[in-house]
């Protein structure tokens, strides 16, 4: 059961707006930036805004009423996965009416579902004229607005200079946070790691004030007994510890939704065990030094052990961490020292778990014209990457549980992420590498020459271009 401040009651005249998270409730309902979107259209006087989720009905009627998507006016697609996009396709099939999307893959690029919206959101929507635009509108030419790209010419990210709002009531309920209230302390992020699309798509970084975020706990207190810390890197905001502090005092416990290894010190693990923290989550990213240079993550080896050894001291039970492979440059010896860094890990006597991903060049960071695997030769880079693969497997098993994600997937993944609007011939299939390269869509895999036009070019979030190629060229070595 959820506790939800902002629900409306249906009558005649009301202009219907469906908020559309085509995956599943407990991660949709977790979005602060979409429940500010269904408050605020739900305080508009003549617009109703109804929620419908994957794991809903099928996306096909609200989670509120039933009410089935085609009777609705508008519907805003959440976008914040890119193989969220077959679910998609499927679910806009049962409705004819003006269809918007927006979310991070609106924002990095919205080319390969282009053919199926009518318009797209670029950027943050608060404390922009925006979503009255949408709540008015009848026809595509009533989306003339900045941040609004209606398919044709370039645009620019709107944002919110200072995130001085904030959703003092909020939606409660069992989501992937557990049931607890969010608050999201800080946008954008301090750091430079080269493959990491954050730092670009929400820049500047931008940190909410801490009395406003106690003030909204103070309101919660009794209400709910977990706080759950949302940003790309909670523990970089400069009153982390303090606001922490803060609210185990109140009586919450506290979760932050990302911590770094570097930041997490003898008195912040304290706190955050005070806190009801059990396990413990890191992302080395990779296990070589030449790697980490690569990456530009700022996170050494001793960085991850001391975690590990102070958090073991303070009763941190088990640790999770998180790998990458495919990386350019990348060698069989620096997959072998994934196995070595996490061997070291477990000596440490405590319970490991591994996740690794095979590497997706994003559109906007340094990295994003490498090819897919590392390497140029695609079908090589495949072979390879799946050697490397199974040897992680085989070698992690000895020692610690271990999850390493399909290559095949995560090129699927890089296809639509990289893609144009080509990329709509796959959408309405099972998506598989072998249709994807019938369909001559695997050249997305490609290692991608440094001048050449990106099919995301046109979107400017305010970075020079030149900028990445340099960055590009430092970390890589050369074109």
């Amino acid at each position: 059961m959820e506790d939800n401040p902002f629900v409306k009651r249906w009558r005649k005249g009301l202009r219907r707006i469906a908020l559309v998270y085509p995956n599943a409730y407990s991660s949709g309902v977790a979005n602060i930036g979409l429940q500010f979107i269904y408050a605020y259209l739900n305080s508009l006087e003549n617009v109703i805004c109804e929620r419908f989720y994957l794991d809903v009905h099928n996306c096909l009627r609200s989670f509120e009423s039933g009410t089935p998507l085609k009777d609705f006016d508008v519907a805003l697609f959440s976008l914040q996965f890119e193989e969220d996009y077959f679910n998609v396709v499927k679910i806009l099939k049962a409705f004819k009416g003006l269809k918007i999307a927006g979310g991070p893959c609106a924002m990095i690029n919205p080319m390969p579902i282009s053919k199926y919206f009518d318009a797209f959101v670029i950027g943050e929507v608060e404390n922009s004229v925006v979503l009255d635009i949408i709540a008015e509108a009848k026809s595509v030419e009533d989306l003339k607005c900045e941040g609004i790209w209606l398919k044709e010419g370039r645009v620019k990210r709107i944002y919110p200079k200072k995130l001085d709002f904030y959703l003092r009531r909020q939606i409660i309920a069992d989501n992937v946070f557990g049931r607890c209230l969010i608050l999201e302390i800080g946008r954008g992020c301090v750091r430079r790691c080269r493959f990491c699309v954050v730092r670009q798509i929400y820049s500047p970084l931008r940190w909410r004030d801490t009395k406003l975020l106690i003030e909204t706990a103070e309101d919660y207190r009794g209400v709910v007994d977990k706080i759950c810390l949302v940003a790309p890197s909670t523990l970089d905001h400069p009153k982390a510890k303090e606001l922490i502090a803060q609210l185990i005092d109140i009586g919450f416990l506290v979760s932050p939704s990302s911590t770094r290894a570097d930041k997490l010190d003898e008195e912040t693990l304290e706190l955050l065990v005070m806190g009801g923290l059990r396990s413990l989550t890191i992302a080395p990213e990779v296990g070589s030094d030449k790697l980490r240079d690569l990456l530009n993550k700022g996170l050494s080896e001793e960085h991850i052990i001391n975690a590990v050894e102070i958090g073991r001291e303070k009763g941190i039970k088990g640790f999770k961490l998180y790998f990458m492979i495919g990386l350019p440059n990348e060698s069989f010896e620096d997959v072998k020292e994934i196995v070595k860094l996490v061997e070291k890990v477990r000596s440490l006597k405590v319970e490991v778990s591994v996740s690794i991903n095979p590497f997706v060049p994003k559109p906007h960071t340094p990295l994003q014209w490498t090819p897919y695997t590392g390497i140029e030769n695609v079908e090589e880079g495949l072979k390879e990457i799946k050697r490397r693969r199974d040897y992680l497997i085989k070698e992690l098993s000895k020692v610690c549980e271990v999850n390493v994600e399909s290559v095949e997937r995560f090129a699927i993944q890089t296809i639509l992420s990289r893609g144009n609007e080509d990329v709509s011939k796959l959408l309405e299939a099972k998506p598989s590498l072998r249709l994807a390269k019938k369909m001559n869509l695997t050249r997305f895999l490609n290692k991608i020459p440094l001048d050449s036009e990106l099919p995301w070019d046109f979107i400017d979030h305010g970075y020079k271009k030149e900028r990445l190629i340099d960055e590009f060229i430092r970390a890589v070595g050369s074109e």
